[in-house]
């Protein structure tokens, strides 16, 4: 397999807990195999598929508050925690291909933002892991305003620096996943990840539906006919009681747990968190103290209908892991073979942002999504404060939508207030000042790093801004306009795709131009 790079020797790979219950699993014939899009055939046009029959639609999303304007005289210092998830853009696209607009709550824009690569600066080594790149230009739906993006690209690690893994299978195989888009997909998408392992990596699978079990023992890598027979096996069907599913994973990361390689429990489902502890919170306290002890987990979600994106996004977070949605076997390439590193592994840890906005220069600004990944100010400086994690490679967007002095803002200064002057005179060559905070694999204490963001470096114009820039102002344009985001409101559907098309650049696995064609099906269903 890949094999996955960590920046320091000393990180405590994945650990595990409690006693193995040897529930017996029962077996039922391999199921049929569902022929799966080819990315040429999906791209061909934006054809819309039929769902596959829900009794009852239960998905839960909540995606907070959109976050509102602020008034730099006010609280010139924002505080995020880093997002490397991109499951709702999946989320997005089943929807629109499937012939419905996704809920306005599924959606995430830093997540939709973070799906694509973006032309950022190459970080120097391992030991200052990520570089910061920061454009600054017009915004293509508002002439009064700036759009300040500012982009982290992750270290892309040498092959000799890399470490096996230890990979533990927790599977749902309850009634609700014998729909073709769930189980059969996920032995499908689960099979791509076992066809880069070796012999020095290690896999095992738990199941959870009537009672857990454990239907595959810690195997080599190399032995993939012994390990996709046993997934093969797998059929949907009995009651949601997880029995100890979560805890057998757990143990079985534990009894194999090494030093000198990558241990994780991939938990894969379509929503359904019976997993042994029936609690939410004490299932997220039980996943946060297993990350302490280094034990990561990453959950992958499948199908819908009674889809739980609440509860995915707070296991991963816990986990330090992802969240991510396989609605393709497309996706699934790009989550578990080319995305491996950088999705699931991380070259550093509880990364934080902060920027401190020059009031001399902003009058206000909007953070645009990150609505769950909003820290205190204080935050920033607690090391005890987790964030989001960072791979090999990985790319994190996050982009602000700013009012200069001068310039229309939204807000009326305050009557009464000395603070709420607006600055005469000062020093206004920085816009802001951009913090990051983050640790190396295994250490306890934070490495600061800091840049100013000068005035100087604004484009002129949106189309002098770099085409990677233009993109990505359109994506996030976009994901507003599907949240039912008011700045973005008047922002046609067809401009967008139309300044996405000039801009899409090389584009070696067509996402850029599904996205133009997701933007066109809601142009069509907008009529």
């Amino acid at each position: 397999m890949k094999k996955i790079f960590l920046a320091t020797a000393s990180l405590a790979i994945l650990a595990a807990c409690t006693t193995r219950d040897e529930a017996a699993v029962g077996y039922a014939p391999v199921m049929a195999e569902v022929a799966m899009p080819s990315a040429s055939a999906r791209m061909a046009a934006p054809a819309l598929m039929a769902p596959p029959p829900e009794p009852m639609n239960t998905e839960q999303y909540d995606n907070g508050e959109e976050n509102p304007v602020k008034l730099v005289l006010e609280e010139p210092v924002s505080t995020f925690s880093a997002d490397v998830d991109t499951s709702s853009y999946s989320l997005v696209r089943r929807s629109l291909t499937r012939g419905s607009m996704p809920p306005s709550e599924a959606v995430r824009v830093e997540e939709m933002l973070n799906y694509f690569d973006y032309d950022y600066g190459e970080p120097k080594s391992a030991d200052e892991p990520f570089a910061a790149t920061v454009w600054t230009y017009p915004t293509p739906w508002d002439d009064t305003t700036k759009l300040m993006q500012i982009g982290v690209k992750g270290y892309d690690v040498e092959p000799d620096e890399e470490l096996d893994t230890n990979v533990v299978l927790l599977l749902d195989v309850s009634g609700s996943m014998n729909n073709d888009d769930k189980l059969p997909l996920l032995k499908k998408s689960l099979g791509l990840l076992v066809d880069q392992m070796d012999e020095d990596d290690t896999v095992s699978i738990v199941v959870y539906a009537g009672a857990a079990g454990v239907v595959l023992e810690p195997t080599a890598g190399n032995k993939k006919t012994k390990i996709m027979q046993a997934m093969d096996k797998l059929s949907a069907g009995g009651s949601t009681a997880g029995g100890q599913g979560i805890e057998l994973a757990y143990s079985l990361a534990e009894e194999n747990f090494a030093d000198d390689k990558v241990n994780r429990i991939i938990l894969a489902t379509d929503g359904d968190f019976n997993v042994g502890i029936a609690d939410p919170q004490r299932l997220e306290d039980y996943v946060a103290r297993k990350r302490e002890e280094g034990i990561f987990l990453t959950v992958l979600g499948f199908g819908g209908g009674n889809y739980n994106d609440v509860m995915m996004q707070k296991l991963a977070q816990s986990g330090n892991g992802i969240a991510a949605y396989i609605d393709t076997l497309d996706e699934a390439r790009k989550v578990l073979v080319r995305e491996l590193n950088s999705s699931m592994f991380p070259i550093a840890n509880d990364l934080k942002f902060q920027v401190e906005f020059n009031p001399m220069a902003v009058k206000e600004y909007r953070l645009i999504g990150y609505q769950t990944r909003l820290l205190n100010r204080e935050d920033f400086n607690d090391d005890k404060v987790d964030a989001g994690d960072i791979g090999s490679g990985h790319m994190v967007t996050a982009m602000y939508e700013i009012t200069l002095v001068g310039d229309q803002g939204s807000i009326d200064p305050l009557r009464y207030s000395t603070n709420a002057e607006e600055p005469s005179a000062g020093d206004a060559s920085e816009l802001a000042f951009l913090k990051m905070r983050y640790k190396l694999p295994g250490e306890t204490e934070s490495v600061l790093i800091d840049q100013p963001i000068l005035a100087a470096d604004m484009y002129g114009s949106f189309n002098a801004a770099p085409d990677d820039a233009q993109f990505a102002a359109m994506v996030a344009a976009f994901g507003q306009r599907l949240a039912r985001v008011s700045e973005v409101e008047d922002l046609p559907y067809g401009k967008i795709a139309d300044m996405a098309t000039k801009v899409k650049g090389r584009d070696r696995y067509g996402e850029r131009a599904e996205f133009v064609k997701l933007v066109d099906i809601a142009e069509n269903m907008e009529k």
